[in-house]
């Protein structure tokens, strides 16, 4: 069977073949139509005309005996969704915690009647081996009941699992070196080096990368405008803004890049002012994580950093940014971050990273002596 989302109400295909439509009424309740459908446009009309019931204020309420059920959370969490202004990698992430995680144990009961006992018992069922599926999962949730809330659907948010919506990261990230960036991007086949560098020098996303294009590059100022991304889903690559407004951003690219633009641009990219910089392998469509990752893995094992993901590129320069005692405003505008917490992370590393340099220089003063 089939979800699909609308502004108003719900149809879904049966097993059968047939539609099946249903909408909330303004008493909370779902209302079922009383027949099934043939054709999706039918299932179209009967809603249509009981939302214009509910807009002339003629709409009643039917009566007893009818299709009428208190309205369960799978349900009012299906028309949230529909309703949310998503990208699309969100929503297939969301509707994947909604169908795996939530609806299997939660879906079914009343929204008006989960307890804050229930919801404890389902968080402490999570697996605990996948602690960031499970913190996103609860915040979903979370997020779900506080709408339900201010919609006057329900009394009290019975989500209240103290830290239930954050994780803590398993791997404390290891900045890159000078020396292990210049290793990783020479073992990269020429086609992707540019990627790594840029990845590291100028701090961007992959989906950021994936979606450069020739006329993204002003070289005479020396600034790569990022104004899209890309993100992949089951459906396929969908080209939308960056992650968020702040990540829509003109960053300035480090002048010891440029040789290596300049003949990226000659050799690998189409002339056209609308071609990729990084295309997929077969210079068609965009280039894929999993097509990266084929020749990242290997390179990264060569520079003697098996454990560095590529991700991981934009943090050591995050670092390298900070270190040069740039601004927290600055690091935000520099990342594309619509908060200081993130860019924060990074000028503590940087501090890190300095008390290091601080010891070397007492040691050469050790050896001189």
């Amino acid at each position: 069977m089939s979800r699909q989302r609308r502004g108003f109400g719900h149809i879904r295909e049966l097993p059968s073949g047939r539609f099946q439509a249903s909408y909330i009424g303004p008493d909370t309740a779902r209302h079922t139509a009383p027949v099934t459908f043939t054709a999706e446009i039918d299932a179209e009309g009967w809603l249509a005309a009981q939302r214009r019931l509910i807009e002339r204020d003629e709409w009643r309420a039917p009566a007893r005996g009818t299709s009428t059920k208190p309205l369960t959370l799978a349900e009012y969490a299906t028309g949230w969704l529909s309703r949310r202004d998503l990208k699309p990698r969100t929503a297939e992430h969301y509707c994947q915690l909604l169908d795996q995680l939530i609806a299997p144990t939660l879906g079914e009961r009343p929204l008006k009647a989960l307890t804050a006992s229930e919801v404890a018992a389902w968080y402490a069922g999570l697996p605990r081996d996948r602690p960031t599926l499970r913190a996103h999962a609860y915040s979903l949730l979370r997020t779900i009941y506080r709408a339900a809330t201010d919609e006057d659907l329900v009394a009290v948010n019975p989500c209240r699992v103290r830290g239930g919506g954050t994780t803590r990261r398993k791997v404390q990230i290891r900045p890159a070196s000078l020396a292990e960036l210049e290793a990783l991007a020479a073992a990269m086949p020429a086609r992707l080096r540019l990627a790594v560098l840029l990845a590291a020098w100028c701090g961007l996303r992959f989906g950021e990368l994936a979606e450069l294009r020739r006329q993204d590059l002003d070289l005479t100022n020396q600034v790569v405008h990022v104004r899209r991304g890309v993100t992949f889903t089951a459906e396929g690559a969908h080209v939308g803004t960056p992650k968020s407004e702040a990540g829509k951003r003109d960053v300035a690219i480090p002048p010891h890049l440029l040789p290596a633009i300049r003949e990226h641009l000659a050799r690998h990219v189409d002339p056209a002012r609308a071609a990729l910089l990084f295309p997929a392998a077969d210079g068609i469509g965009h280039l894929r994580p999993s097509t990266l990752y084929r020749s990242y893995c290997p390179a990264r094992k060569a520079a003697g950093r098996p454990d560095l993901r590529f991700h991981d590129l934009r943090h050591t320069g995050a670092v390298l940014a900070a270190s040069t005692g740039a601004s927290l405003a600055e690091l935000m505008a520099r990342l594309g971050h619509s908060t200081a917490g993130a860019a924060l992370r990074y000028q503590h590393a940087a501090a890190d990273r300095d008390k290091i340099i601080a010891a070397r220089l007492s040691a050469l003063l050790e050896e001189a002596r």
